[in-house]
């Protein structure tokens, strides 16, 4: 099923620096309730030129552990598995969740990498063109995994994704020990996007009061204590 997702990379993109994958064959092979995305791949599109689209999804596809996490087992600027950037936060966020990253389908709303999305506004002049055409990847995941609740980073991701479902119905929400307010959302079908306030602007997931496994748990309709 993961090689059906992968035809769906728009061709446009898979010379570019960035990447689809976060996990690994098991995530996007079996059903799946939950699904993660991020807004986009971070770094120097420049320095990681040769990190093309079509270079990880290969690697993905043929060479990683299927029971890969990004999150869990790759090193991030040369640190150790697991301890850099958003890593710990988002392990934090599976704990909380009694999941394994290595069991639920990851990604990002675009799969081109830039240091920020500002600059991704810059390489991209239209970037909801951008957003469009991997639009159908994610819509494909949902579809055929059995998403039931999409847990999106940002405003800017989960606006969008909210969008395309017609998640408008808001139900839930979360403020951080930051004043960050993370919202739930759910559509006429039920199905439901969680947008929560980004880790590095609302504060890290790992420091308490900004945790926001508690609300994921709700949406996922099993609460309880992490």
């Amino acid at each position: 099923m993961i090689e059906d997702f992968a035809k769906l990379i728009p061709e446009s993109l898979l010379d570019v620096s960035g990447r689809v994958f976060y996990s690994g064959r098991r995530a996007f092979e079996s059903p799946s309730d939950l699904y993660i995305l991020g807004i986009n791949p971070g770094g120097d599109h420049g320095v990681y030129s040769e990190q093309t689209v079509r270079r990880h999804t290969d690697e993905v596809l043929s060479s990683f552990d299927k029971n890969w996490s990004a999150y869990r087992d790759e090193s991030w600027a040369g640190s150790r598995p697991g301890s850099n950037g958003l890593q710990p936060s988002l392990l934090r966020l599976f704990q909380g969740l009694g999941r394994d990253p290595r069991e639920v389908p990851a990604s990002n709303l675009v799969f081109v990498r830039s240091n920020d999305v500002d600059q991704l506004n810059e390489l991209y002049k239209n970037q909801s063109e951008i957003n469009a055409a991997c639009w159908p990847f994610h819509q494909a995941v949902i579809e055929k995994l059995g998403v039931r609740v999409l847990v999106c980073f940002g405003g800017r991701s989960s606006g969008w994704a909210r969008k395309q479902l017609g998640a408008n119905r808001e139900f839930d929400k979360f403020t951080n020990g930051r004043g960050w307010t993370s919202r739930v959302f759910e559509n006429r079908d039920g199905l439901i996007v969680v947008g929560l306030s980004f880790p590095n602007r609302g504060g890290q997931w790992t420091i308490p009061g900004n945790d926001p496994a508690r609300l994921v748990l709700r949406a996922l309709g099993s609460d309880k204590e992490t």
